[in-house]
C-alpha cells in the first residue's frame, strides 16, 4: 500500500500488473478490498490502480469539501497515469462519470455498475432506509447501520461477501469524523443526468440483476442517454458484482477493456 496527500487527505492506493491502465473505483458500502477479485484477472495485461476514496479504508476524512472526482483526478496525476478505462460501482460509479465529463481526455473507457446519480428521484424505499440509516447514526448504533446497509445492498449474497462488507462498512464508522464536518460534494451544473449525450468513449453499464429497483433504473436511464452505450444484466448478483459474481463480471470486464477506444 502507498499514500498520496492529495487535497488535504491522506489517499491509501494500490498499483498492480503493467500495460494500459484500468482505474477501480469502490461502491459507498465498500473500500479497495472489494477490487480483490477483479485485480488478478487484471493484472496479468493492465496497470490496475485501486483505491480507498476519503473516509474509506485506509484513507483519511479530513475537514472542508468532499471532491471524490477531483481525488480521482490527482491520484492519476500522481502515480502518472494519463489516461485509463475508470470502473466505478454505485458512488464510485459517480466519480467515474463525472470525470468522464470533466476531463475527457483522460478517459479510455468508461464502465459504470450499479452506479448513482444525485439528481435522480429516488423510491420511498430508499428514502426510508436512508432514515433509518440517519437515525440510527444519531443514535450511535453502529451495529444497525451495518445491518441496515448489508442487508438492503448485498441481501441475498453469499455469508463470505456479507461479512466483507460488513467489514468494510464498520471501518467507515472507525474512521473519525472531524471538525468541522466536511461539506458535500459540489453537484455539477448543469447535473451529469443532463449531460450523458457528451460521454464521447466506449462505455458499458452494468447492473445486478438483484440489485434495488432504483440502480436498474438508473442502468436504464445510463444506457439510453450515453451515445453507444452497451449495457448487461449480470445474473444473480445485487449491488456489488465484482465480488459476487467475479468470473462473470471479470468476463464481461475484460471482453470490453479490448475493445478499441475512440
Amino acid at each position: 500500500m502507498s499514500v498520496a496527500e492529495l487535497n488535504g487527505a491522506r489517499i491509501a492506493y494500490e498499483l498492480t500488473g503493467s500495460g494500459p491502465a484500468v482505474a477501480l473505483v469502490h461502491a459507498g458500502i465498500a473500500d479497495r478490498r472489494m477490487w480483490r477479485e477483479t485485480v488478478p484477472a487484471l493484472a496479468g495485461e493492465f496497470t490496475v490502480l485501486t483505491y480507498d476514496q476519503r473516509g474509506f479504508g485506509d484513507s483519511t476524512l479530513p475537514s472542508g469539501p468532499v471532491t471524490y472526482t477531483d481525488d480521482l483526478r490527482a491520484l492519476l496525476d500522481h502515480v502518472g497515469i494519463e489516461r485509463a478505462a475508470v470502473v466505478g460501482v454505485s458512488m464510485g460509479g459517480r466519480s467515474a462519470l463525472e470525470l468522464a465529463l470533466l476531463h475527457p481526455e483522460r478517459v479510455t473507457h468508461l464502465v459504470l455498475v450499479g452506479a448513482g446519480l444525485p439528481d435522480w428521484d429516488w423510491s420511498e424505499q430508499m428514502k426510508r432506509v436512508n432514515e433509518e440509516e440517519d437515525a440510527a447514526f444519531e443514535a450511535g448504533d453502529f451495529d444497525r447501520m451495518v445491518a441496515l446497509n448489508v442487508d438492503f445492498w448485498v441481501g441475498s449474497a453469499s455469508t463470505a461477501v456479507r461479512t466483507l462488507v460488513a467489514e468494510m462498512q464498520r471501518r467507515v464508522l472507525e474512521i473519525a469524523v472531524p471538525d468541522p464536518e466536511p461539506s458535500s460534494p459540489p453537484p455539477l451544473d448543469p447535473p451529469a443526468s443532463q449531460r450523458l449525450g457528451e460521454i464521447a468513449v466506449p462505455t458499458l453499464v452494468a447492473v445486478g440483476e438483484e440489485d434495488v429497483s432504483d440502480m436498474r433504473e438508473i442502468a436504464d436511464a445510463l444506457a439510453a442517454g450515453i451515445p453507444g452505450a452497451t449495457k448487461v444484466v449480470i445474473p444473480g448478483a445485487t449491488h456489488l458484482p465484482p465480488l459476487e459474481r467475479p468470473l462473470e463480471f471479470n468476463r464481461i470486464l475484460l471482453d470490453f477493456l479490448h475493445t478499441d477506444s475512440r
